[in-house]
């Protein structure tokens, strides 16, 4: 009974942990994502330009995410993580720093930002998939709950703290330092990944191979493009297209991760009961009519229902996919790399794309791009169906 009620305990305090590292995660994100209206105004950037800064960080994701899965295997989640909120520290605060003279220390800052986001994406996510694999039914969804939850809370924070004028130094500073120092410290409550075989570099590369893990990367693909272009284009949009304030735009990105933030944690129980498809399926519909009602509507109240089901609907892809590529213990840590990177270069790509398209239509109905994405991701949902 005494093994039984440690080994309960042990995986509680590795939940909380987790959700946790989730949560600190989304605040670092959206403290930056608040950040980026004035970044555009501060260098007087085109909407190519500031799709290029973004550019920065999904290019330092994309350098970490191949190589993070073989790393988790050698050296075990707590270090990779530790690393990862390393790299985060260093890169927002240079970052914030660049924000009040020097372009190129910003582009650096969140290049060496975007090094910490995929290291420390991937090894919560094994982490993750590793918990929701003991406790045997589905939690994920509430893990990327806990990174909404975050991102909640930056992007209040820092519509109030735009709104006052607060520089983005001490803002970035506290938010950064607080979250690593504390991920650095609740590390070492994760559980030991252990998996059967293939606990080299070898197993990222047949993970490439893998048929089904390449289908479930291209959804998330797709998915991870709705929820990023959110997080980059929602604000300025808003700004652009309906005239809101700088710190009326960061309040609508904050309604679209509380939205998503619900749907993910409604999202597990409806998963266990439904299946992962026909939810899959549902919030992609969802999230398809959100962003037309954004681009089309012609009041708030319209792009604010917008915004919720935009929101709702991006809430099940990434942690659906990161589930759906970890279902077998083996090289599990793998898979979660190789889909990771593959959701990632919609971080690449959305960026530029959206500002080639905005540049040509406008930032509103450059949303549209989602819409039309959503539509052949949709043929790729069967291959998430439990293994």
């Amino acid at each position: 009974m005494g093994a039984l009620v440690g080994r309960v305990s042990r995986l509680s305090r590795a939940r909380n942990a987790v959700g946790l590292a989730f949560v600190l995660n989304g605040l670092c994100f959206a403290s930056w994502v608040s950040r980026i209206p004035e970044a555009r105004e501060r260098f007087e950037l085109s909407n190519g330009g500031l799709g290029a800064l973004l550019l920065a960080i999904a290019a330092g994701s994309l350098i970490a995410l191949p190589t993070t899965g073989a790393a988790i295997a050698t050296y075990g989640t707590v270090r990779v993580i530790r690393v990862g909120a390393a790299f985060s520290l260093v890169g927002l605060l240079s970052a914030a720093v660049g924000l009040t003279q020097d372009l190129a220390l910003t582009v650096v800052g969140l290049f060496l930002y975007g090094l910490g986001l995929g290291v420390w994406d991937v090894a919560m996510n094994v982490e993750g998939a590793e918990v929701e694999r003991r406790l045997g039914r589905t939690i994920m969804p509430r893990f990327h709950a806990g990174f909404s939850l975050g991102t909640v809370v930056g992007a209040l924070v820092g519509a109030g703290l735009v709104a006052l004028h607060a520089p983005a130094l001490p803002h970035l500073g506290v938010v950064v330092v607080f979250s690593s120092v504390t991920v650095w410290l609740v590390a070492t409550r994760f559980l030991p990944i252990v998996e059967q075989r293939d606990h080299d570099s070898r197993s990222v590369r047949r993970a490439w191979l893998e048929p089904r893990t390449l289908a479930i990367g291209v959804m998330v693909l797709a998915l991870a493009m709705t929820e990023g272009t959110a997080n980059d284009w929602l604000a300025v949009a808003l700004v652009d297209g309906h005239g809101v304030s700088h710190s009326s735009g960061v309040a609508g990105f904050a309604l679209f991760v509380a939205a998503m933030t619900v749907g993910r944690y409604l999202g597990s129980g409806l998963i266990d009961r439904f299946g992962r498809v026909a939810m899959l399926w549902g919030t992609m519909g969802t999230a398809f009519c959100g962003v037309l009602l954004i681009v089309f509507g012609h009041s708030l109240p319209v792009v604010a229902i917008g915004i919720v089901l935009w929101g709702a609907g991006a809430s099940l892809g990434f942690p659906v996919g990161m589930s759906a590529a970890a279902d077998d213990p083996v090289r599990a840590a793998a898979r979660v790399s190789v889909v990771s990177t593959i959701g990632y270069a919609a971080f690449l790509a959305g960026p530029p794309l959206l500002a080639l398209v905005g540049d040509q239509v406008g930032t509103l109905k450059a949303l549209l791009v989602v819409a039309v994405l959503l539509m052949p991701a949709a043929l790729a949902v069967p291959a998430a169906r439990t293994h």
